[in-house]
């Protein structure tokens, strides 16, 4: 490691953590509605929609009204992704997709995942890039947020039937908060060189006389809201590699704070929501203590050098640089990985597939923590908030108390729901990485054989649940198993959570709100931001350790005794 690299991250740490405690003030004042700069705007779109923004809606009709946006988006997608070619602003006359790739693309856009099996420049005309998943991309990214602003109700007062109104929270956040920032961080990445057109594909001549096609597009929009929703899927295949995507360092720095803030402003708005501000530091400080030890673990990995030629006695600098781009380097390329994977956005810079053992178990590890640290907007801090729930349960139990978090009771009921929440998606990973490698569809999928095949399928179904939507490179994905089979993994790895978020929401909203007793553990110390980072690699990471070990820790120490796979 060097010095330069060190100093990048903390840069990122300070960025990133200095700006998300005033947004996250204004995101609790766009969520309690007292931000109505845009009042004209917001009520016409009530009008045109039939919404009436006074409905409350318990946790049953906020699931319901959830899940069926979430059906007629799924819907309307893979209708655009079926029919582009009939569409307008497809100027490359790109055929519709399959029908399996396109339920893999709708569930995936649908999930906030943006799992991509296809490549987009070549697969998807403009039209469906525009209209169709970056249109997702705002749609989910607040959907999430939306979840995370009833859960937050829930603790406010006592006695409370309505978790608020899922419309007006789509609607604000969008309005007061996504497309704002996207649109700011859009011309910024204009000006740092990513194109902006509805121009068709350019063809020109090389210096040798060679044609050569170049595709372009409105690219900086999708960019800038696919980072900054924790959404991942680029316009081009090689995603934020790309020289269109990500041209320099000053892009890569933005991208990577743009991943980042809103997950950690949403803990900073949690504290105000609930008129404790220490409460939501708590939290914010338990996702950045594992953030910034994956960031250095990982540079740390990837410095170190590739362990056939540690084992060879070789020590190339700076570092294993397999599958990364020079005008980046290793620690900016690291950075970036990790941001990507500590929250749902899943965008890559690099080829995780060419990272060292430990250099990718490390981002892989983040996701089976939960997708906690900050995790994807929205659904990063519904997550944490349930490890919150299982620590102070532990914590009952070690003194003989029935366990309150922010005045409120915790019973069987809520432990229930958030073990299932936990339980289901390690449920999805495990059994679909299992029965993938016992079939020969999922074997031929894989490059690699040994440790690295398993680790590319781990990933991948890891990915898809934890709706991180990014891959280790070495997995072909579009066929009817992993296609099929991933897609519902999105879809259950979302929704098998954010059901049971608002469950519990709506059962802690019903419960009297309970003063601090002598009795009451605190939750704002740095005691329980200790319990709860055990809890989590406890009750998250642990259950993943034998797969880890018979994958990336095997390949690990094999390649040290000089095996190659």
């Amino acid at each position: 490691m060097t010095a330069h690299g060190l100093l990048f991250i903390a840069l990122i740490l300070i960025l990133v953590l200095g700006s998300a405690i005033p947004l996250g003030a204004y995101l609790a004042r766009i969520l309690t509605g007292k931000t109505r700069l845009l009042a004209p705007i917001e009520t016409g779109i009530y009008r045109l929609c039939g919404i009436d923004p006074a409905r409350p809606m318990g946790w049953t009709s906020y699931a319901i009204a959830l899940l069926m946006l979430s059906v007629i988006h799924f819907l309307l997608l893979y209708a655009i992704l079926r029919l582009q070619y009939y569409l307008p602003f497809n100027p490359q006359h790109i055929a519709g997709m399959a029908p399996m790739l396109a339920f893999n693309t709708a569930a995936s856009f649908t999930t906030n995942t943006n799992w991509q099996a296809y490549a987009p420049e070549s697969q998807i005309s403009n039209g469906a890039q525009m209209f169709g998943l970056m249109v997702h991309m705002f749609i989910s990214a607040a959907a999430g947020i939306a979840v995370a602003a009833a859960l937050m109700r829930g603790f406010i007062g006592g006695g409370l039937k309505s978790l608020g109104n899922i419309y007006v929270d789509i609607i604000r956040i969008t309005l007061y908060l996504l497309l704002p920032i996207a649109l700011l961080a859009a011309t910024l990445l204009l000006i740092g060189g990513v194109p902006m057109t509805l121009d068709a594909f350019a063809h020109l001549h090389t210096i040798t006389g060679a044609p050569q096609t170049i595709a372009r597009g409105p690219v900086a929009l999708q960019e800038a809201i696919k980072e900054l929703g924790t959404n991942g899927g680029g316009f081009f295949n090689a995603n934020s590699a790309h020289p269109f995507e990500n041209p320099n360092a000053m892009t890569n720095l933005l991208e990577i704070w743009l991943m980042l803030v809103i997950g950690f402003a949403l803990p900073i708005a949690f504290g105000h929501m609930i008129g404790r501000k220490r409460e939501g530091l708590a939290l914010f400080a338990a996702m950045a203590l594992i953030l910034g030890f994956a960031m250095v673990g990982d540079y740390a990995a990837e410095a170190a050098n590739n362990p056939i030629l540690i084992h060879a006695g070789i020590m190339a600098h700076p570092g294993n640089m397999v599958g990364k781009e020079a005008r980046f380097g290793i620690a900016q390329s690291t950075t970036f990985n990790i941001a990507a994977t500590g929250t749902s956005t899943g965008a890559v810079n690099s080829v995780t597939d060419s990272y060292t053992p430990l250099g990718g178990l490390m981002p892989l590890f983040l996701m089976q923590l939960g997708e906690v640290a900050p995790g994807g907007v929205g659904s990063g801090l519904c997550g944490m908030v349930l490890f919150a729930l299982l620590a102070v349960f532990v914590a009952g139990l070690m003194v003989g108390r029935t366990p309150e978090y922010l005045g409120k009771k915790i019973q069987s009921r809520e432990i229930k729901l958030a073990m299932l929440a936990v339980l289901i998606q390690t449920l999805l990973i495990l059994a679909g990485t299992g029965f993938s490698l016992l079939t020969k569809s999922g074997l031929a999928s894989l490059e690699n054989a040994g440790p690295h095949g398993l680790t590319e399928m781990l990933y991948g179904w890891t990915s898809a649940t934890e709706n991180n939507g990014s891959a280790f490179a070495g997995l072909a994905a579009n066929t009817p198993l992993l296609d099929y089979g991933l897609g519902l993994a999105m879809l259950f790895g979302r929704f098998a959570v954010l059901i049971p978020v608002l469950a519990i929401a709506g059962s802690l909203a019903a419960k009297p709100k309970l003063p601090p007793s002598t009795g009451t553990f605190p939750t704002d110390t740095p005691l329980f931001v200790l319990l709860l980072i055990g809890i989590i690699i406890i009750l998250g990471g642990l259950q993943f350790m034998p797969a880890d070990t018979l994958g990336p820790l095997a390949e690990q120490y094999l390649m040290l005794k000089g095996t190659v796979f």
